[in-house]
C-alpha cells in the first residue's frame, strides 16, 4: 500500500467517528422528539436510591475486573511478580477510566500505562504487548456475549430496521469466526511466536484464551449491571435478553470510534426497545449509567492518580535533598580527609 493510500485510510478511520456520531445524534433526536428535557430530568430523579447504590457497587466491581486485564497482561509478558498489586490496579483502572471517556483506547489508555509502567521498569516493548493482549481480552469477552446475545435477544426487535437486522447478523458471523480463529491459533500454534517489527508475540495458550474470554465476559456483565439497575424501575426485561442487547450496543459504540460510544450506544439501545416504553425514562436511566460508569470513575481514579503524582514528586524532592545533603557532608569532610592522608601538607 502506498503512503498516500495509508494516509487516506487513516483519515477515513479518524473521520468515521464524526460520521457515526452525526448519524447517532440524528437517530436520538428522532426517537426523543416527543419528550422534553424536564421529562428526562424527572426520570433521572425518580431512580430509587437503592438502585443507584447497587449500580455504584456493580461499577466498582467492574473496574476491579478491568484492572485484572493488566494483571493478566503482566503475566503474559513475564512481569507479574515485578509490579505490586496496587500499581497494576491503579494503572488498569485509570487507563480504562480515561479510554472509556476519551475513546481510542490504544492511544488514550496506552499513554497512561506507558507513563506509569515505564516508571516501574517495564520496557516499552512489553507495554505494547500488554496493550495488545488486553485488547484481545476485551474483544473475546464482547464477542462471546454477542454470540450468546444473538440467541437471547428476540430478532423481531429489529424487524422494523433492515439495516440493524443486517448489522446484527453480520456482527454475529464476524464474532463467531474471530473466536474460532483465535482458539484454533492457540491450539495449533501454542508453541509458536509472531514477529511484528522488533516485537515477538508469543501465541497464548488455550488456558489463557479461556481466562481472557472469562474475564472479558465478567467485565461486560458487570458493566451491564450498572445500567440494568438504573433501568429496572422503568422497564421489565429478562436479564438474558438485556445483557445481549447491552453488549451489542456497547460493541457497536466501540467500533464506531466515537469517544465513549456516546450517542451510538444510546440510539442502538433505544431502537431495540418497544415503542410502548417511555423513551424519556429510558434515556434518564442511560444518563445515570453514563454518570456512574464513566464520569465518577474518571473523577475517583483520577483523584488517586493526582495524589500518587504529588506523593511521588514529594519523594523525589526528598531524595534530591538527601543526595544534596550527603554531597555537602562529603565536601565538608574532604579537606580533613586530605590532611589525614598527607600530614606534612
Amino acid at each position: 500500500m502506498s503512503n498516500n493510500a495509508k494516509r487516506f485510510v487513516k483519515k477515513l478511520i479518524s473521520y468515521s467517528g464524526v460520521f457515526f456520531f452525526v448519524i447517532a445524534v440524528g437517530m436520538l433526536y428522532w426517537q426523543m422528539r416527543n419528550y422534553s428535557l424536564m421529562d428526562v430530568a424527572r426520570a433521572l430523579i425518580n431512580i430509587p436510591m437503592v438502585n443507584l447504590v447497587a449500580a455504584c457497587c456493580a461499577c466498582l466491581a467492574g473496574y476491579f475486573a478491568l484492572s485484572l486485564y493488566d494483571l493478566l497482561a503482566l503475566n503474559y509478558v513475564g512481569a507479574g511478580g515485578r509490579v505490586t498489586w496496587w500499581k497494576w490496579m491503579l494503572a488498569g483502572m485509570l487507563g480504562f477510566a480515561v479510554s472509556n471517556n476519551a475513546g481510542h483506547a490504544v492511544v488514550s489508555g496506552g499513554a497512561i500505562r506507558y507513563r506509569l509502567y515505564t516508571r516501574w521498569r517495564i520496557s516499552g516493548g512489553d507495554i505494547v504487548k500488554m496493550l495488545t493482549i488486553s485488547g484481545f481480552t476485551y474483544f473475546l469477552g464482547c464477542a462471546a456475549i454477542v454470540i450468546i446475545g444473538y440467541f437471547l435477544v428476540p430478532h423481531n426487535v429489529f424487524e422494523n430496521s433492515l439495516g440493524a437486522s443486517f448489522g446484527l447478523n453480520t456482527l454475529f458471523i464476524f464474532c463467531a469466526a474471530a473466536i474460532c480463529a483465535y482458539f484454533a491459533m492457540t491450539i495449533f500454534f501454542h508453541s509458536k511466536s509472531i514477529n511484528i517489527g522488533k516485537l515477538r508475540f508469543q501465541v497464548p495458550t488455550t488456558r489463557m484464551a479461556f481466562l481472557q474470554m472469562g474475564l472479558g465476559i465478567t467485565d461486560s456483565v458487570l458493566a451491564g449491571l450498572v445500567l440494568y439497575f438504573c433501568l429496572r424501575p422503568f422497564v421489565e426485561i429478562p436479564f438474558g435478553t438485556y445483557i445481549g442487547l447491552f453488549v451489542i450496543a456497547q460493541t457497536t459504540g466501540v467500533f464506531s470510534q466515537v469517544p465513549g460510544g456516546i450517542g451510538v450506544f444510546e440510539s442502538i439501545f433505544l431502537l431495540a426497545l418497544p415503542d410502548t416504553i417511555d423513551r424519556a425514562s429510558v434515556f434518564g436511566a442511560l444518563l445515570a449509567f453514563r454518570i456512574i460508569y464513566y464520569v465518577l470513575p474518571l473523577i475517583g481514579v483520577g483523584g488517586l492518580f493526582f495524589v500518587y503524582e504529588r506523593w511521588l514528586r514529594a519523594r523525589m524532592r526528598q531524595w534530591a535533598a538527601d543526595v544534596a545533603a550527603r554531597a555537602e557532608h562529603v565536601k565538608q569532610k574532604l579537606p580533613h580527609m586530605k590532611r589525614e592522608h598527607n600530614p606534612r601538607g
